[in-house]
């Protein structure tokens, strides 16, 4: 998977919009940081003052642009699933066969299992996804842009399939996809590989045409 997209290509919650180049490399090296504490030390412990002071801000210039640290921390999750549904889109377009859908959802699944190894912002963030209502909603409404965007695909594979049933297959299993992988992330890597790989046989099964 690709870098983040840049902040201005989120719908973030940004208290001023970034316009002129000083003001957007500001915005990203907030960010920047705030990953990096994130990583480090959880999201939990994360303060406006010291993303400032490691940014090197003011406090004051910190406010100007994130109200607080849930809109950085929403900021992020919102970029993560800008990244996800870029990855998702160019996959699933190039599906023209069953086979070529066997492979995309294999290849995107094995992805964001990485991702999540990798990222250890991303799986703090997300941790709290069911505690914090605007993550939720965020979380829900990216699982429903992905389910569409499988369901497009299902549905030119199966034109003589009933298409709000594949919409909803497809929902659900992006739903699914997402939370197996954050289960899979919270296992001993031996039970996570094991889960994943399930989850795959059992995607196949549900969505490939006989």
């Amino acid at each position: 998977m690709t870098d983040l997209p840049s902040p201005t290509a989120a719908a973030a919650p940004l208290r001023r919009r970034p316009s002129q180049a000083r003001s957007k490399e500001r915005v990203e090296r907030i960010l920047t940081v705030a990953r990096e504490l994130i990583a480090t030390r959880g999201s939990e412990a994360l303060r406006m003052a010291e993303v400032a002071d490691a940014a090197g801000i003011s406090i004051g210039s910190l406010y100007q642009y994130f109200p607080d640290k849930a809109a950085i921390i929403r900021t992020l999750a919102e970029r993560y699933n800008l990244q996800e549904q870029a990855c998702i889109q160019a996959a699933l377009d190039a599906v023209r066969d069953p086979a070529g859908l066997r492979r995309a959802l294999a290849g995107l699944v094995d992805d964001y299992y990485a991702l999540f190894q990798a990222e250890p912002a991303m799986r703090d963030i997300w941790s709290g996804t069911q505690a914090d209502p605007s993550l939720r909603d965020i979380d829900l409404a990216a699982t429903r842009l992905l389910g569409d965007m499988l369901a497009a695909a299902l549905i030119r594979l199966q034109p003589e399939a009933d298409a709000e049933e594949l919409r909803i297959s497809a929902f659900l299993t992006m739903h699914m996809a997402g939370a197996t992988v954050r289960l899979a992330i919270a296992l001993e890597r031996s039970e996570g590989d094991a889960l994943i790989a399930a989850l795959k046989r059992m995607m196949m099964r549900e969505l490939l045409p006989v």
